[in-house]
């Protein structure tokens, strides 16, 4: 069984982002990871937690490699580390063509040729090499010195072609919405291309995301994660297909309710059963023994728990102390 659990820092309206971390630090969570999309830079909240915490680990899970360039991610990550020496894990991912484009208003070309270059040419950045000169399809860079900062670097991979790439160059990898019981499969791929480029796959960790929530009322815990597992099935289609692997007529049903507009629609489409294969949802005891099943799995090594955004501040800190590592 792991020995760290993390906890994916949820919005609280009542809290500030800080104080749920400090608290996270009291209940035992190993590491604290902040998300990125629209409205809050993942850096700079890091750098407030690395002031607030003494301790726990901290991570970005995940930052895009779209909207920044690999030198400005390791300036990042390494302006993060020397806040709070070796407790930064860098997560980063390819995203969805809709937030890259939509968003950023960047051509979504090549986004797993983009994340194996911006890896190596992170990593170079982080060492301390005395000049970092890299030559790649996409990037061509020569004579700044690297940063000496020991920041591991994980990517959240869910196509097989992804997964090779985090076997080839990462230290770690974040799955979503691939069924808990098919992560030791699926885990296949990144340690038989850590094989082939000569990696030792014992050395690349599994942190994967694990949407959960507890509530007395189990309707209301099941209906939260309901609501996660919807919007990420109906809003990417790499998500969609993840969960295809083990339900496929279910998730044709959410994506097509969803693409639909029928947002309600689409969280009733997501089933029981896929709610237990993909989460964590119940009451605290139920909650604590599916949560426990799950650590149980060999293969993962830093699972964090994700609160679904469609919780309120009530089930959100309800299900941070169920959970906790000190609560079980």
């Amino acid at each position: 069984m792991p020995t760290s659990l993390g906890l994916l820092l949820p919005d609280v309206a009542a809290e500030s982002p800080a104080s749920v971390a400090e608290r996270a630090e009291e209940l035992g969570y190993d590491a604290v990871w902040v998300s990125e999309l629209w409205g809050t830079d993942a850096f700079v909240q890091l750098a407030e937690l690395a002031m607030r915490t003494e301790r726990i680990d901290l991570g970005t899970a995940i930052v895009n490699v779209f909207s920044r360039s690999p030198a400005v991610i390791a300036m990042a990550a390494a302006s993060v580390d020397r806040l709070a020496p070796g407790r930064l894990t860098l997560g980063v991912g390819a995203s969805t063509p809709k937030a890259v484009e939509d968003l950023h208003g960047t051509s979504y070309d090549q986004p797993v040729r983009r994340i194996h270059e911006t890896v190596e040419l992170v990593k170079a950045y982080l060492s301390d090499a005395d000049a970092v000169d890299y030559e790649g399809e996409l990037f061509e860079v020569a004579d700044f010195p690297g940063l000496d900062a020991d920041v591991p670097v994980y990517n959240a991979a869910l196509g097989p072609a992804n997964r090779r790439a985090t076997g080839r160059v990462c230290d770690g990898w974040i799955p979503h919405n691939i069924p808990f019981e098919g992560l030791s499969e699926a885990f296949d791929v990144v340690a038989d291309a850590a094989r082939e480029a000569g990696r030792d796959p014992e050395n690349i960790a599994v942190a994967p995301y694990v949407p959960a929530a507890v509530s007395e009322d189990e309707t209301d815990a099941y209906d939260a994660v309901r609501g996660h597992l919807a919007y990420y099935v109906g809003s990417g289609e790499g998500y969609r297909r993840a969960v295809a692997t083990a339900f496929p007529e279910e998730a044709d049903r959410v994506a097509e309710a969803w693409r639909s507009g029928d947002r309600a629609a689409a969280s009733d489409a997501v089933t029981d059963e896929m709610v237990r294969a993909l989460g964590v949802a119940g009451t605290p005891d139920a909650a604590r023994g599916r949560l426990e099943t799950i650590l149980d799995l060999d293969v993962l090594d830093r699972p964090m728990v994700t609160v679904p955004r469609q919780a309120d501040d009530d089930l959100t800190l309800r299900t941070i102390e169920a959970l906790a590592p000190a609560s079980r």
